[in-house]
């Protein structure tokens, strides 16, 4: 069943934006459970991302997979995904008609996994699922509810982690939203506190 609903997940075949179809080599889904508690979402795939078909890969990938460890976790027990499935040209970020055009495979996406919590990597992804301005460094690590399609979600903001290879000062935030993830969902170290509390324990 499991299997069934990733392939469901997948998108195979989209046109909708003339100059994603021309840029990219392949539509990036994607990875990770179907049952994941823990869903990171990016902005769009980027030249890595697009040649392995897998959202997060090279660098960024390296530093999101490392704060995932420091945090009891791995990259095969979380989803990751992106707003945009395909690579903009030259890496420039996706247009307002691009994530729309997009937005709707998200929103199944998120409504089909139904986490205990989503995290937005960056300005982006945070700007287009909160639907308003945001402050990314002053914002990381705050929680709101974001509607998506039809369904609410509990989003958390995180700094993109690119943004710790360009500025180092930007490491400890990212570090310290990724072990709050953890610990708001209920996963990895942080779920084995021995407090007694779960997040499936509100239902």
């Amino acid at each position: 069943m499991s299997d069934s609903l990733d392939a469901e997940l997948c998108v195979a075949d989209c046109e909708r934006c003339p100059a994603l179809v021309d840029s990219r080599s392949r539509i990036v889904n994607g990875t990770g459970p179907v049952d994941a508690d823990l869903v990171f979402v990016g902005e769009a795939p980027g030249a890595n991302e697009d040649e392995q078909g897998e959202p997060f890969v090279g660098r960024s990938g390296t530093v999101l997979d490392d704060a995932l460890r420091d945090a009891g976790l791995a990259r095969r027990d979380v989803r990751i995904t992106n707003c945009v499935r395909c690579r903009p040209p030259e890496n420039r970020d996706p247009t307002t008609e691009e994530l729309s055009n997009c937005r709707g495979y998200l929103a199944e996406e998120l409504r089909r996994l139904d986490p205990e919590l989503v995290v937005t990597l960056g300005k982006v992804p945070s700007e287009h699922l909160l639907d308003r301005s945001v402050a990314v460094t002053s914002e990381a690590g705050d929680v709101f509810d974001a509607r998506v399609g039809d369904t609410t979600h509990r989003l958390l903001v995180c700094v993109h982690p690119a943004a710790t290879l360009y500025d180092r000062s930007q490491e400890e935030t990212f570090q310290e939203t990724i072990r709050q993830a953890a610990a708001l969902a209920g996963v990895g170290a942080a779920g084995d506190d021995g407090d007694g509390q779960s997040r499936l324990g509100d239902y």
